[in-house]
């Protein structure tokens, strides 16, 4: 029989905090977790996947405009437009966000503006440095 001296209670303080209708479980505030499994935002990472998409298809000729890409996906040609920058990020940017999965210090519209920069300048806008 199981007395109550025996018992050992683990109390972890997390919080509950809903994302795009999902809750999530966040850690405590004082953790020092790994960069990996910080909060990385998923749309960030599909936006630049789906930006170097468009760009493969322009370069192997499957596409011949940013007109005929929009009509494919559904969207303005603006938006084409401004989502394509993304793959033409530096690549110390490209792998600190995707390979390391740290999170940005810019939002989408954000960095669709620095990838206008030259790439010795959007490392330190993007990721903080």
């Amino acid at each position: 029989m199981i007395d109550a001296s025996d018992t050992i209670r683990v109390v972890i303080p997390l919080k509950m905090r809903r994302r795009n209708g999902r809750p999530r479980i966040l850690p405590p505030d004082d953790s020092e977790l790994p960069p990996a499994a910080s909060a990385q935002d998923p749309h960030l990472v599909h936006a630049i996947a789906r930006a170097w998409r468009w760009r493969r298809q322009l370069e192997r000729g499957d596409v011949t405009t940013l007109d005929d890409i929009a009509a494919a996906e559904k969207v303005s040609d603006r938006f084409v437009s401004r989502m394509l920058r993304l793959a033409y990020l530096c690549p110390a940017v490209l792998e600190v966000l995707l390979v390391q999965r740290r999170p940005c210090a810019l939002s989408i519209k954000d960095l669709i503006d620095t990838a206008k920069l030259p790439w010795r300048d959007q490392s330190k806008i993007a990721l903080g440095n």
